[in-house]
Formats: structure tokens, sequence, C-alpha cells
């Protein structure tokens, strides 16, 4: 066992219970709602299936992006957005690992393309500041994390320092969502 899963556990086993919850995800921002859904999918996971550690962080993985693809988004889409989520952090609310806008076009990201340096790409802060892809990586001990990407279509050309700042100047923007969960065992 490397040593931080050892040091770790003994807190993910006594916080196990603790949970945020799918009530505050990013899912259910009304800001968000829309009745069109876009279909996301992954080679490298099936709907509900464990995520290879090759896209995990820190003592997990490399941290390696995995490549994702969807629908074709409705007319009008100028801008997409990504967020990548964990419900199962022992915390008030879940962590999101990371926020991304990009062009609609071409219809799905390769495998390790969300850098923060890839210039198709552009970053808003999540936890201490960090932008690009930060992969799973339950508490070790916690048990199963669930971790969402969202995928949303918007009709506008989103500005803000924050999703939290953007949130109400989306709202009436978006044209379709799609999302795609994966698991992961701490």
């Amino acid at each position: 066992m490397k040593l931080l899963a050892l040091l770790l556990t003994p807190l993910g086993l006594l916080l196990r219970r603790k949970r945020a919850g799918g009530a505050h995800s990013i899912r259910n921002a009304p800001e968000l709602a829309t009745s069109t859904s876009l279909e996301l999918t992954s080679p490298s996971f099936a709907p509900g299936g464990t995520i290879p550690l090759r896209h995990a962080t820190m003592d997990l993985g490399p941290n390696i992006s995995p490549a994702l693809a969807w629908s074709d988004p409705p007319a009008g889409t100028t801008r997409m957005l990504l967020v990548l989520e964990d419900t199962d952090v022992p915390i008030a609310r879940p962590a999101r690992h990371m926020v991304a806008f990009f062009g609609p076009e071409p219809a799905h990201i390769g495998e390790g393309d969300l850098t923060a340096d890839n210039p198709r790409f552009t970053y808003l802060p999540v936890h201490r500041g960090r932008t690009g892809y930060q992969g799973p990586r339950p508490l070790p001990g916690h048990g199963v994390h669930h971790y969402t990407f969202h995928l949303y279509a918007l009709d506008t050309e989103p500005a803000g320092n924050s999703l939290d700042d953007l949130l109400p100047r989306l709202a009436g923007h978006v044209l379709a969502s799609g999302h795609l969960e994966g698991t992961l065992r701490g």
C-alpha cells in the first residue's frame, strides 16, 4: 500500500457515510435545465462502469483524460461546457474536477487532450485554482465514488471567473445536455 493511501485510509473509513450526494450536483442546476439530450460516451468505460486507473490522478494513475464522444449538438450551438464532478466526496457539495469550454466541432475529445495547455479548451479554475483535467482520486477507504462528465451545448459565449459566477448567465442558453457516469473505489 502506498504511503498516502496508508495515511488516509483511516480517515476514509471514518467518513464513509458522509457524502455530498447528488442534490447539489451541477446536473440539477436549474440554470442548465434542458429537455434535449446529447448522447455522451467514452471508449474507456461503459456508463456506470469503473473508470480505468490510467484516468485517475495522484498516486493512482497518470491523470490521462479519457476520450469522449457525443451526438451532434443542436443547430445554434456555439460553445460546449464540460464539467467533471464527484458527488461522493465527504464534504457538503460535490467536488468539481474540471470545468472546460470549447467549440462544438469536432464532436469528440481524444484521450489525453484535456490538458491545461491545449488551445482548444478554455478552463475555469477548480479546487486550489487548478485547470485542465484533474482525474478521479477518491479518498482511500471511503468506498465507491461516482464521477460524472456533464456536457452542455450552449448558444452563447460564456464569460466568468468560476462556474458559480457563470451559472446565472447560462440560464436560457442551454440547448442540450448529456451525462456519463463512471465509478472508482477509494
